[in-house]
């Protein structure tokens, strides 16, 4: 009985954590270049179960052998193992602003490859955005809405000098006669990239592959990719979940209350 309340409280912690990740998604449903959670439930390992004993043989000395019967598997409950970026593309919006730029995904050489803007953040680190809703600081360097320094193909900051400035549909930035190409890295597998906060993702990025596409649009951002319909449909599945195992919880715990109280009660 104490491992049917194991098996309902790990059910209603795994739905929690769902809830809240689907409540993230939809708070950022406004969110320029956001990607979506999508939480992975697990089981934990399954038991084997076995009747153990032995067979007593009809000798003069009694002989008994051991044996087990197999009676079958016990699950012990659920877990979110993990929230995994879906790196869906998100809707492309005009927005008629020259620092916007929205990277739109061509031909990619793995099915679970991404395509991501590299900045800078304050501690001097690379690390990888989808949010093109970038801006020029007071010293003319373009940069995203936090301040982190969007980089160049070698790594280095982009001097653009203020608003002025063009960015062709190849990615190259042109200020002043010169043509500044937008550092775009690739990953090959999305789901090894983790999120930091504040739109960034680290993990192994590196140059974009040969046969591999994409355009930059300028004036341009990519939106969320949070179906916010089919998140609220989530969310109403993972609160009936929650309520079920909840209810299957009080039930184990009047059924303990009768065996503590009332079982082997004298008259």
């Amino acid at each position: 009985m104490l491992r049917g309340f194991y098996t309902a409280a790990s059910g209603m912690i795994a739905q929690q954590r769902r809830q809240e990740a689907l409540a993230n998604n939809i708070a950022n449903v406004n969110t320029p270049g956001y990607k979506a959670d999508q939480p992975t439930l697990r089981a934990f390992p399954e038991l084997l179960m076995k009747q153990m004993g032995s067979t007593e043989l009809p000798t003069e000395r009694g002989f008994n052998i051991p044996g087990n019967h197999p009676i079958g598997t016990l699950n012990t409950g659920v877990y979110v193992q993990e929230n995994v970026p879906k790196f869906v593309q998100g809707d492309i919006r005009e927005t008629g602003i020259s620092t916007d730029m929205a990277l739109i995904n061509g031909v990619l050489p793995d099915e679970s490859g991404a395509l991501f803007f590299t900045v800078q953040n304050e501690a001097g680190e690379q690390r990888y955005t989808r949010n093109g809703n970038f801006t020029v600081d007071g010293q003319g360097f373009l940069v995203t809405n936090q301040g982190y320094y969007v980089l160049d193909q070698a790594g280095n900051r982009i001097q653009t000098n203020g608003h002025d400035f063009t960015v062709t549909q190849d990615g190259n930035v042109q200020v002043d006669g010169q043509n500044i190409p937008l550092g775009i890295s690739y990953t090959a597998d999305a789901a090894q990239m983790a999120k930091e906060g504040n739109g960034l993702f680290t993990g192994e990025a590196g140059a974009v592959p040969p046969g591999a596409t994409y355009t930059i649009q300028q004036g341009f951002l990519e939106q969320s990719n949070v179906d916010s319909l089919q998140a609220m449909t989530q969310m109403m599945e993972s609160y009936r979940m929650f309520e079920t195992n909840q209810r299957v919880l009080k039930a184990y715990d009047e059924s303990m209350s009768k065996a503590v109280n009332e079982v082997g009660r004298l008259g």
